[in-house]
């Protein structure tokens, strides 16, 4: 058994496997990253600093004893950052899976703590489990063309805009309808 997995260790033309979870917020990410087989090293980054990210997976490989041909595959949920980051990625080479936030288990009976380096933890042991072959343990977003990306943005904002412009201010539900009132009567009414 020890001279197999030595023999793994040796040969060179064996593809490894690197897991990298990011969890994204406004002014910082969370990365858990390792081979799968030990726990991930955390590590905490500016958000978007992209040189950062690479080192750490540089960092990752030599720690892990990875050499050779090096497979990285790495998952953040879909959310307010779009969908930049997947394509970043997949230009660098490394493979990643763009996970629906819901879809994400939770011990519903356990009283559990929020937080980024919690979060981290359990995208890296789904994403350890998703290479495995549970192919359920989450559900995967449809990455847009930029295009598609770029109209999704587009339209709500300008539908909501236009809906507050044509809405008169008289009619405000915080005003219960007093504007209104007051113009039936035929009086003028100043609202704002």
């Amino acid at each position: 058994m020890e001279t197999t997995k030595q023999a793994l260790i040796n040969d060179t033309s064996a593809v490894r496997m690197l897991y990298m979870a990011l969890e994204l917020s406004a002014g910082k990410w969370q990365v858990a990253i390792a081979h799968g087989q030990r726990a991930p090293s955390r590590h905490t980054i500016a958000a978007g600093d992209r040189s950062a990210l690479l080192q750490l997976v540089e960092k990752a490989k030599k720690r892990c004893g990875l050499q050779g041909a090096v497979r990285v595959l790495s998952c953040y949920e879909a959310g307010r950052d779009g969908f930049w980051l997947h394509r970043w990625l997949r230009e660098q080479g490394i493979e990643n899976v763009v996970v629906d936030s819901s879809s994400i288990e939770v011990n519903r009976r356990a009283r559990r703590a929020k937080s980024d380096a919690l979060d981290v933890a359990k995208l890296y042991e789904m994403l350890v489990r998703y290479a495995g072959g549970e192919k359920r343990v989450w559900r995967v977003v449809r990455v847009p063309s930029v295009q598609q990306e770029d109209e999704r943005r587009l339209h709500p904002r300008a539908g909501a805009l236009e809906e507050r412009t044509q809405r008169p201010r008289e009619s405000h539900p915080l005003f219960g309808g007093v504007a209104q009132r007051t113009l039936a009567a035929g009086g003028r009414a100043r609202v704002g």
